[in-house]
C-alpha cells in the first residue's frame, strides 16, 4: 500500500508538471488516436504509450475505446485510429486482409513473447513432485492434483480446444473431472484459494494476466504444436481431436501505412515499444493489488522499469521524460 500511495501521488504530480508543458510542444506530433482496446494488458499499453507520446513528443493522444473487430473495421472504413495496439492476430482475419491491402503497417510484437495458453499447475506442487510437468505424470496422479481440472467457461473459444484435449488424453478417464467455471472471476478466484493455502489447482489459464503475474504456475509438457490439431481441437464440430501444446499467439502493434510516413518518429517509437509477460503480469498483478486506473499502472511502469522505457524512446524524448519521471 505504500508503494501505492508514493505512486499515485508522482502520477498527480507528474500530471501537474507535465500540463505546463504538453501544450507548449503540441505543434511538434500534432493530433494521435490510438486504441484503448477492452482488457487491461491492453489498456495498460496504450497508457504507457499515450504519456511517452504527449510528455516526450508532444502529441495530443485521443484514447478510441474499442476492441478487436471494431478497431479493424474503423481503420478500414475510415483510417482512424491510427495505432492499434495489443491486436491478437490469431483468428482474425480482418488483420491478414488488411495487411495484405496495404492498409496497415506491423510495427512490432508488443507482447515480445507473444499470447500464452496452456494447462497449468502451481510450481509448489511441481516443485514436490516433479512428475506433474509433464503429461504423463499428471494422468498418472489424479489424487495429487485434487482430481479435478479448471475448465473455461461457456463462450469462450478455450473451453472447446480444452474439451478435446480432455477428450485426447482421457482425462476422465484418469480420474479427473472436468469442471467448467461459470466466469473468469472464479477461475482467478479458485486458483487464489489454492495458493493461500497451497492446495492442489490443474487447469487452464493464460498470460500475460494478474493472476500469472501474481502465482507462480509452471506449464504441463502437451508435447509439440500442431496446428492442423490444433484447429480441429477449436471446432466443436471436429471429431479428429488429438494431442498438441497450444500455439504462442502473436500480439502485435499495427498503425495505418499514411502514419508510418506522417510520423516517423511516432513509428519508431511504437516499434520500440515491447513488454515481456514477466513484466506485464507485474504490472497487472499491482494493479489489480492497488486497486489503481491505468495511468496509474503506467506510472508503475515507468518508474519501476526505466531502464526499459528508457531505451524506446529517441534522445530529446528522454530528456523530457527524464525531468518527469525520476
Amino acid at each position: 500500500m505504500t508503494k501505492f500511495l508514493i505512486t499515485t501521488a508522482s502520477a498527480a504530480a507528474i500530471a501537474a508538471f507535465a500540463a505546463g508543458t504538453s501544450a507548449a510542444q503540441a505543434a511538434e506530433c500534432g493530433e494521435i488516436t490510438i486504441t484503448e482496446m477492452n482488457w487491461d494488458s491492453s489498456a495498460v499499453v496504450t497508457a504507457v504509450a499515450s504519456f511517452l507520446m504527449e510528455q516526450g513528443y508532444g502529441c495530443q493522444v485521443t484514447k478510441v475505446p474499442s476492441s478487436t473487430t471494431p478497431a479493424l473495421a474503423s481503420v478500414s472504413e475510415t483510417g482512424t485510429p491510427e495505432i492499434v495496439t495489443e491486436l491478437w492476430i490469431n483468428g482474425t482475419p480482418a488483420y491478414e486482409e488488411l495487411d495484405e491491402a496495404g492498409t496497415i503497417l506491423t510495427l512490432t510484437d508488443v507482447l515480445s513473447d507473444g499470447g500464452i495458453e496452456g494447462w497449468w499447475i502451481p510450481k509448489y506442487l511441481v516443485d514436490e513432485h516433479p512428475e506433474l510437468a509433464t503429461l504423463e505424470g499428471v494422468l498418472a496422479n489424479p489424487d495429487l492434483l485434487g482430481g479435478r481440472f479448471h475448465q473455461c467457461p461457456e463462450g469462450w473459444g478455450c473451453k472447446n480446444t480444452n474439451r478435446s484435449l480432455a477428450d485426447a488424453v482421457d482425462l476422465e478417464g484418469n480420474g479427473f473431472e472436468v469442471f467448467q467455471h461459470g466466469s473468469g472471476e472464479t477461475m482467478a478466484t479458485a486458483i487464489a484459494a489454492a495458493f493461500a493455502n497451497e492446495e492442489p489447482w490443474f487447469g487452464y489459464y493464460w498470460a500475460p494476466t494478474s493472476v500469472l503475474g501474481k502465482y507462480e504456475m509452471v506449464s504441463v509438457d502437451l508435447g509439440p504444436y500442431d496446428e492442423e490439431t490444433h484447429l480441429c481441437n477449436a471446432d466443436p464440430d471436429c471429431e479428429e481431436v488429438g494431442l498438441t501444446s497450444y500455439p504462442v499467439g502473436p500480439v502485435k502493434t499495427v498503425v495505418t501505412t499514411t502514419f508510418a510516413d506522417d510520423h516517423p518518429d511516432i513509428a519508431e517509437l511504437m516499434t520500440n515499444v515491447q513488454f515481456t509477460n514477466a513484466q506485464m503480469g507485474d504490472i497487472l498483478a499491482w494493479k489489480e493489488d492497488n486497486t489503481a486506473s491505468n495511468d496509474e499502472a503506467a506510472v508503475y511502469f515507468l518508474t519501476t522499469y526505466s531502464d526499459v522505457w528508457q531505451n524506446w524512446v529517441n534522445d530529446e524524448a528522454r530528456d523530457r521524460l527524464s525531468a518527469l519521471i525520476q
